[in-house]
């Protein structure tokens, strides 16, 4: 789920690779086989084959899952968005989609195509669901198109035994960095968004406009200032990673002592004894973007009664604390005040203890409108 920008042909090859059959309607308490097509990475996939699936099929037993995944990155979600779009020029009665987890870089073509239902006021957990980018994709409106699945958000993570006294703003980490060389690692903006993210940061920071580049009206005057504040971060002595990833592995090996990460990466390898447990995480002033993962109901859904259970199925205090939380490491994508209640301590510790609620809701931010992002990606390649 890490980049904007993808080669065509690498939509078309997933165009290719996504052969599920449409799924008919049935009667009441005959079999349904609800199709579930997720982008994002593998784990993506299998959270809803192996997780999600099976449990709503306990719940309801004539209800079958089939959990297809469309491919990583936005590229993933571009395929779902193709194949919809093809079927809806096809006039086909019915897509053979019902539920899709997507990016919000795809929303705009989605609701503009009349290709998803407005189904979030028709379920109970819409309530339960507070967070601005439920309403606001990169600065599109898709209120009541949504349910955020989770929540990620870029931190900085750092080796306490290497860094004494880390940072709580963007003026001391630039100081730590000049003080420190090469112990700062981060990977631009190619191989995955927790770079992406850090640079984001760096520029509402450096501009003081997060307010116009999240959510006012496109300006590219307002762009004046980067090229010299990417400049002034290009000049810093730090270590360029190539991806999330690498930026982890560095982080546990020690060969760098601080860099931006998403917080479920961190989590999800510690909880797999894969991250040193000393590891610590900050979220530094005034920063850095999250984002989510939508969950969202084709308009022609097959079963779309069905589709609706299931999304109010993940997004019930209950799954978003058991699965969400304790074993993503994601923040829930519905309030946290509903999840906390019913969390386990560990994982309410894990999560919460170095990026508390009141941290996450001052200095958690959005990505900028879609327009602004994709010129910030090509001023830091040109500067």
């Amino acid at each position: 789920m890490r980049r904007m920008l993808f080669p065509l042909a690498l939509v078309a090859l997933g165009l290719a690779l996504l052969t599920w059959g449409p799924g008919p309607a049935f009667a009441a308490g005959e079999k349904i086989v609800l199709t579930v097509v997720s982008a994002g990475d593998t784990n993506m996939h299998e959270l809803q084959k192996s997780i999600f699936g099976p449990a709503f099929s306990k719940q309801f037993p004539n209800v079958e899952i089939n959990a297809v995944g469309s491919g990583p990155g936005d590229p993933g979600s571009q395929v779902i968005f193709q194949k919809l779009k093809s079927q809806k020029d096809a006039n086909v009665a019915k897509f053979d989609i019902d539920v899709a987890i997507i990016h919000q870089s795809i929303m705009p073509q989605m609701i503009q195509n009349d290709l998803l239902a407005k189904y979030g006021p028709e379920i109970s957990t819409y309530k339960l669901m507070t967070a601005a980018n439920g309403r606001n994709a990169l600065g599109f409106n898709v209120e009541g198109y949504v349910m955020p699945m989770f929540q990620s958000q870029v931190v900085l993570a750092y080796n306490p035994d290497m860094v004494k006294n880390p940072p709580n703003t963007f003026e001391e980490l630039v100081a730590w960095i000049k003080a420190n060389p090469k112990k700062f690692g981060y990977n631009g903006v190619k191989g995955g968004m927790s770079g992406t993210g850090f640079v984001t940061g760096w520029t509402y920071w450096k501009s003081g406009k997060y307010d116009q580049y999240a959510k006012g009206a496109y300006d590219e005057a307002a762009e004046a200032s980067w090229p010299a504040a990417i400049k002034e971060l290009k000049s810093l002595p730090v270590t360029m990673t190539t991806g999330n990833n690498d930026t982890l592995d560095k982080l546990n090996r020690g060969e760098i002592a601080m860099g931006p990460v998403w917080v479920d990466m961190v989590i999800s390898m510690k909880n797999e004894n894969r991250m040193d447990p000393k590891i610590r995480m900050k979220l530094i002033s005034p920063g850095l973007p999250g984002q989510p993962m939508y969950l969202v109901v084709t308009k022609k859904s097959a079963s779309y009664e069905m589709a609706k259970k299931y999304v109010e199925f993940i997004t019930s205090p209950e799954q978003q604390a058991r699965v969400v939380v304790e074993r993503m490491g994601w923040l829930p994508g519905i309030d946290a005040k509903h999840v906390l209640s019913v969390v386990s301590p560990k994982a309410k510790a894990m999560l919460f203890a170095d990026v508390p609620p009141d941290t996450l809701e001052k200095n958690g931010l959005m990505f900028p409108q879609q327009k602004y992002f994709k010129d910030l990606l090509t001023a830091y390649e040109e500067n």
